[in-house]
């Protein structure tokens, strides 16, 4: 488990992340999530012990991680723009990850290589942005570690890159527990991979919680009434989160489990009823709302 507590950092005059909380458990996909400049890469490269925090602490599974090589060996950075050696091409980061890394999987990485078409002898410097990354996952997958931390993965890579790389971190947390921590400002492009969001703002987190139990305790339904007073009867005992009007067609976000808010509705007389499943940037939307944010103009992929 990788945890957060009260984290803070500034560079000069500019306070990039703001007394920050989050927790990461294991075996699940994290998405942080955030604008340009909301303090994510701040933020992942202090939980790696590349920065230092000037406030608060950062362990991973309970270990202090700034300046901890034992720390630090469970734990493997992607940056936005990965680096590699100078003329340097497949083989040669592999040697070197290899030193690094002891349970780093030298012949899945070659597999991987293969099935993604990436030429081991090629040089990396005349490899596309794309092929970059793609390089630097499979490198971060085969390392071995338990935490694979990356900062905008899929940006660059093809659709049907992403959904390779998104179906190999499935079958690496099903197999050996891997723990992926993704940062992104896209929501739409972790919608169908992470188990728990966090929003980060202005450096401050806004929301950070797990999708299941958002998805769960928030219902979206769209139904027209027979009669004014049904409507009224039935919005007066709901927690209604968002409510739309379109004629006489109805879409309100209620908060409330399921089963619950259809036998709320059953009550009462209606022409056309229908329970919707929300996307994470309809829960996000309505989460941030509520406490006095637009997240349409924060983050839309």
């Amino acid at each position: 488990m990788i945890e957060l507590k009260n984290i803070s950092k500034s560079f000069e005059d500019i306070l990039a992340v703001d007394r920050v909380n989050v927790t990461v458990k294991e075996n699940t996909l994290f998405g942080l999530i955030g604008t340009n400049g909301a303090g994510k890469s701040t933020v992942l490269r202090m939980v790696t012990g590349v920065l230092k925090a000037d406030e608060g602490a950062i362990t991973v599974d309970g270990i202090p991680v700034f300046d901890n090589v034992e720390a630090k060996k469970k734990i493997f950075f992607i940056a936005d723009e990965p680096y590699f050696f100078a003329n340097s091409n497949a083989v040669e980061m592999e040697r070197y990850f290899t030193s690094i890394y002891e349970a780093f999987r030298r012949e899945d990485f070659y597999s991987y290589l293969e099935k993604f078409g990436l030429d081991k002898r090629r040089k990396i410097n005349t490899f596309s942005k794309g092929m970059k990354k793609q390089l630097a996952l499979l490198c971060g997958i085969c390392s071995g570690t338990k935490y694979l931390l990356c900062d905008e993965t899929f940006d660059g890579l093809d659709p049907v890159m992403r959904q390779g790389i998104k179906s190999i971190f499935a079958k690496e947390m099903e197999s050996r527990g891997l723990t992926p921590v993704i940062a992104s400002h896209n929501l739409r492009e972790l919608e169908d991979i992470c188990d728990h969001v966090g929003l980060l703002h202005k450096g401050g987190v806004l929301l950070s919680k797990d999708l299941e139990d958002m998805k769960c305790n928030i219902q979206k339904i769209q139904c027209v009434f027979r009669a004014q007073e049904d409507a009224v009867k039935v919005m007066g005992g709901l927690d209604i989160v968002r409510q739309e009007e379109r004629g006489s067609l109805y879409t309100l976000t209620v908060r409330g489990g399921r089963e619950e808010v259809i036998a709320h509705f059953a009550a009462v007389d209606t022409i056309f009823f229908e329970a919707l499943p929300l996307s994470l940037e309809e829960i996000f939307i309505s989460e941030t709302e509520v406490v006095g944010y637009d997240i349409k103009k924060l983050i839309l992929g």
